[in-house]
């Protein structure tokens, strides 16, 4: 049996952050919107790290007769290149473009050699007063238990001499204190900036009085992230998830981040002393962290930013009209962040306060701190309704936050349901009961994104708002398998992983197949997250042999190989990076010229059609599927920010063929907004 061609998913992935780091390139970017994309790299690059590169380092020590798909080793190598190319350019595009437009606005990032005499007596000062009581350097020396690099903390590693001996010092750089960028006094119209580091470096003898400094080098460690929870079918999930959460601060070392120019001597012992692995070792620059760079001090003209957005009205539900009336009557269709997510707050506090609701239940993956969503169920919990919260305590790098809000509302008298062993809900989905009648209606939200208002105004995602029972009843046997009422939901429209979502998804691809050989109109088109599963890559490599055009919007990974001869040569695959991150996930399919859409929570991963709970659902509204279509038939003429996925990765954007730009979120943002006159 012939091996499935895919592209690797971690080296996708990296190209995808690739195509970030591209915006900092795009001369039409604003100034501080690239210093904005180059902190979203850096954080991004971070957590690769933390979480898949940790996982493939797992893999070596697993014995060779163990049979794997890929050699870890040479992946990781592969990583490793890539991730080091990547750095390059970040660098230089700090030196030749950020700091070059920087200096065409008077404001200087320098460093600890470019100070002026009151400059460099405000540095003092500084390291006097905000730096000096914060640090205490700790000697590099083998066998100390207390010698722990911080994940993610920033550290020198100074050498020190004495007449007799050398020796090697960490010391923190107290960000958290300091925060990483300091402004320095101005000189006119000029104004300084300068790495909280330099500062540091400057002044670093201070806390030596019988030890030379010699140099000082900045060094960095990234942590394994995995929860690594051994059985979750057993015991207490909410301690051992506790327990993981303090053991993720002491993970195995996945990278040690250190200045390239640091002597090899320096570096061999550092890496002794520290137990670190020769393959933890990745050469970097001066400074690290730069997603730091989300804090830049902001000292530039409105130019230098996007133009102002401001979140758009929805005309079906303002001007004081009643929320239930309005979803009596029609679904509404939401767009984030074009339009204000205080529509979903606004349905929450209604639901809380109306006194003809009855009860509220909804999922949590990922809530903003703190939460307004949070607290719209606390308080219709304190009005007396009955209020039914699934948290997922296994959003990755959430836990924390997910467990406070979850502490909440239980003290509230909300009923809490914590995750499920073995799988994640990942749906986003609410449901609100009220006495109508004299019987019981239900109002329901569902959407791509979470219910976080804070993601809302950068993620791009939609959200229905509806009374129809064709969804609400499926619903329904959603929150019933959720509250442990029954061992699986009986589904009639919904798409509800890992139940029947794959089953309906490859019918409707199968379909399109059959539509093809018979001559009838077909086609899929579909945007998404992230596509990787093997099975429904495999059928869209059939779906194109058999003549069926397949058009895909993927914002990250991408397995699948578009454009190869003999394999796919029917399937386009673009992926658009820009202001707000693509976070929506819609599937069309022609359906012999009836097409179907469908919108939820799930990417075609292995993970979300078969270890999560997720929820897709159509649209059944002519007028909604018109809007649908209209907004991927913007994105797909987009020739400003999209960039074809070629068999060569080589993320070029999408050619410009006429004269007229066009630019598709702006497009959308119109196109709501005429809409909504």
């Amino acid at each position: 049996m012939a091996k499935l061609k895919l592209f690797d998913r971690e080296l996708s992935w990296l190209s995808f952050n690739n195509r970030v780091l591209q915006e900092c390139i795009d001369p039409d970017v604003p100034l501080y919107e690239k210093i904005k994309f180059m902190a979203i790299f850096s954080s991004n690059l971070d957590e690769f790290f933390r979480v898949r590169v940790a996982s493939l380092r797992n893999l070596l020590n697993l014995k060779k007769d163990k049979k794997l798909k890929f050699t870890p080793k040479q992946l990781l190598k592969d990583i490793h290149n890539k991730v080091s190319a990547d750095q390059q350019l970040l660098g230089k595009i700090l030196k030749e473009i950020i700091l070059p437009q920087l200096q065409d606005r008077n404001i200087f990032l320098i460093n600890d050699s470019e100070l002026n005499e009151n400059q460099l007596l405000y540095a003092e000062q500084y390291f006097n007063n905000q730096i000096l009581p914060f640090i205490k350097p700790l000697k590099l020396i083998g066998g100390d238990d207390s010698l722990f690099l911080q994940n993610k903390t920033l550290y020198l590693l100074a050498e020190t001499k004495s007449p007799t001996d050398s020796e090697l010092y960490l010391v923190e750089i107290p960000v958290r204190h300091t925060g990483r960028f300091i402004l320095l006094p101005p000189d006119g119209k000029k104004k300084y900036v300068i790495f909280v580091d330099d500062i540091l470096r400057l002044f670093i003898q201070k806390l030596f009085q019988t030890r030379k400094v010699t140099s000082c080098y900045s060094i960095k460690l990234t942590r394994d992230a995995e929860m690594y929870i051994d059985d979750e079918f057993s015991g207490n999930l909410l301690e051992k998830i506790k327990e993981g959460i303090n053991r993720r601060k002491k993970g195995i070392p996945s990278r040690f981040l250190y200045d390239e120019s640091m002597p090899s001597g320096i570096l061999k012992k550092a890496r002794t002393i520290l137990e670190l692995h020769k393959d933890d070792l990745v050469p970097g620059g001066r400074y690290h962290n730069f997603n730091d760079f989300f804090g830049f001090p902001s000292l530039a003209t409105k130019k230098d930013f996007d133009k102002p957005q401001p979140a758009l009205p929805c005309k079906d539900f303002d001007h004081g009209k009643n929320i239930f009336k309005v979803l009596s009557e029609k679904d509404v269709l939401i767009h984030f962040p074009y339009q204000t997510y205080d529509y979903v707050i606004n349905f929450l506090n209604n639901a809380a306060t109306d006194p003809l609701v009855t009860e509220i239940k909804i999922t949590l993956y990922r809530v903003a701190d703190p939460s307004k969503v949070i607290e719209s169920l606390i308080l219709a919990a304190q009005n007396g309704k009955s209020v039914t919260a699934f948290v997922e305590l296994k959003a990755r790098f959430d836990e924390e936050s997910n467990i406070q809000g979850a502490d909440a509302l239980e003290e509230a008298g909300v009923k809490v349901l914590y995750s499920i062993p073995g799988i994640k809900v990942h749906s986003k989905i609410c449901q609100v009961t009220r006495i109508e009648n004299g019987g019981l209606k239900y109002y329901s939200y569902l959407a791509t994104g979470n219910f976080n208002e804070k993601t809302a105004k950068v993620y791009s995602d939609s959200g229905l708002f509806t009374s129809n029972v064709f969804y609400t009843k499926d619903l329904n046997q959603v929150f019933a398998f959720l509250d442990g009422q029954i061992k699986e939901p009986e589904i009639e429209n919904l798409l509800v992983a890992p139940f029947n979502m794959r089953p309906v998804f490859e019918k409707l691809i199968k379909n399109e197949i059959s539509n093809a050989r018979k001559g009838r109109p077909s086609g899929i088109t579909i945007k998404l997250n992230s596509l990787q599963d093997p099975e429904m890559i495999k059928l869209l490599y059939k779906a194109s042999k058999n003549g069926v055009p397949v058009k895909i919007i993927v914002r990250g990974i991408c397995c699948l190989i578009p454009g190869a001869e003999g394999l796919s040569e029917n399937i386009e695959v673009l992926s658009i990076i820009d202001r707000y991150l693509e976070h929506a996930r819609y599937y069309i399919f022609e359906n012999n010229g009836n097409p179907m859409y469908l919108m939820g929570s799930a990417d075609w991963m292995t993970r979300n059609l078969k270890r999560r709970v997720e929820v897709i659902f159509p649209i059944i509204d002519n007028a909604l599927k018109k809007e649908i279509q209209h907004i991927i038939d913007l994105q797909w003429q987009d020739n400003k920010k999209a960039r074809l996925i070629d068999p060569q990765q080589n993320n070029d954007y999408k050619p410009q063929l006429s004269s007229k730009p066009a630019r598709s979120q702006q497009q959308v943002y119109n196109y709501i907004k005429r809409k909504n006159r």
